[in-house]
């Protein structure tokens, strides 16, 4: 059987640390903690867990700490995890499994990464992440923020699910606008950012609310033309977000559509053209986009999926355009969809009392 080295880099993370080894230190063969600065309790509670807790001075660099970490590392294949990250027991028993089957012919085994979640805790945003890499093979990683792991080879693409428990920043002080922090001082030294890093550095103006400048970045990264196709779907749609937050609704849907020029249209993107129409109380043609985004397949998983759009968001919208235009026996049709969906949710205990009402 194959071994484990599980890598971490962490600072002040004593409010997730322990529910993040705990989940996983069964399957971990080594684990290997890299601090880089922590002033709470998180050293000592990884040291119930290993005794390889390595101080590291943070020098403004992600990728140099997880190279750091990988390092150290001594067993056959390297799996990362952040500090609010979860194996969820499920996942837990198909990465045991997993483990049984490693051969030295696998370079690297991709898994999705859960991070946002419905009010059941169903997740409702996933993509992949290369989260277990040969050892032998020296992978390195790239970027002082937004780090990726490049990696090439044989790929396994398993069914196992790292979830991320999104941690509270208040409660962490020290990643507040570190991001953001990290970019700015890279700009200062006069560095050229690549088109990935254009990207994430507007998603960093974007989350900080400089909307201006986010879509001035984001456009400097669509204008590359060397971006991942996925990298600038998002862009489009992000550049949408922030017209939106600024009110700027012609603007918004113009970003929208513009992503249609990278490849097939995005479930998100017909549900927000949807949206356009119902609030102009053009109901009609709200129900055509909302009915477009349902006939979306994903050829592939390899992207950013939210599956609200592809599921119970279309239909609740649906819901509401039938009752505007008077078709009461549609618009219940939708909201029975809805349920099957979401059963639990506040927002279908609303309207199943309010279809009660009207029976």
């Amino acid at each position: 059987m194959k071994t484990i080295s599980l890598s971490m880099i962490v600072k002040n993370e004593e409010e997730v640390l322990e529910q993040c080894l705990s989940s996983v230190a069964d399957i971990c063969d080594e684990i290997i903690i890299l601090d880089t600065g922590s002033t709470d309790q998180t050293k000592e509670i990884a040291a119930k867990f290993t005794d390889k807790v390595i101080d590291f001075e943070w020098i403004y660099d992600f990728s140099a700490a997880r190279n750091k970490s990988f390092s150290y590392a001594t067993k056959d294949f390297i799996m990362f995890l952040d500090a609010d990250d979860v194996v969820l027991p499920e996942d837990l028993e198909k990465l045991k499994q997993l483990k049984q089957e490693l051969t030295d012919n696998i370079d690297a085994v991709s898994m999705y990464y859960h991070t946002a979640f419905d009010d059941q805790g169903n997740p409702t945003f996933k993509f992949r992440r290369n989260r277990l890499v040969k050892r032998s093979n020296h992978f390195k990683w790239y970027g002082a923020v937004h780090e990726y792991l490049e990696v090439s080879g044989n790929i396994y693409y398993s069914d196992i699910a790292i979830t991320h428990r999104k941690q509270d920043k208040s409660l962490n002080p020290s990643a507040k606008g570190r991001n953001l922090d990290i970019y700015e001082r890279q700009l200062k030294k006069g560095i050229t950012f690549t088109p990935r890093e254009m990207f994430y550095y507007a998603n960093e103006l974007k989350d900080h609310q400089y909307f201006g400048k986010a879509i001035d970045y984001y456009h400097q990264f669509l204008d590359t033309k060397r971006g991942w196709i996925e990298d600038e779907i998002r862009a489009c749609i992000y550049i949408a977000d922030c017209y939106k937050a600024l009110g700027k609704t012609e603007q918004e849907i113009d970003a929208l559509l513009q992503s249609l020029k990278y490849d097939l249209p995005r479930p998100e993107v017909l549900c927000r053209l949807g949206d356009y129409y119902k609030n102009q109380y053009k109901f009609h043609q709200a129900i055509r986009w909302y009915m477009l985004a349902l006939t979306i397949e994903v050829q592939d998983d390899s992207g950013f999926t939210n599956t609200a759009y592809t599921t119970w968001y279309p239909h609740i919208q649906m819901c509401v355009c039938y009752w505007q235009l008077g078709d009461k026996h549609k618009s219940h049709e939708h909201h029975l969809k809805v349920k099957e969906y979401n059963p639990h949710s506040p927002l279908v205990k609303n309207n199943e009392k309010f279809f009660e009402d009207f029976k």
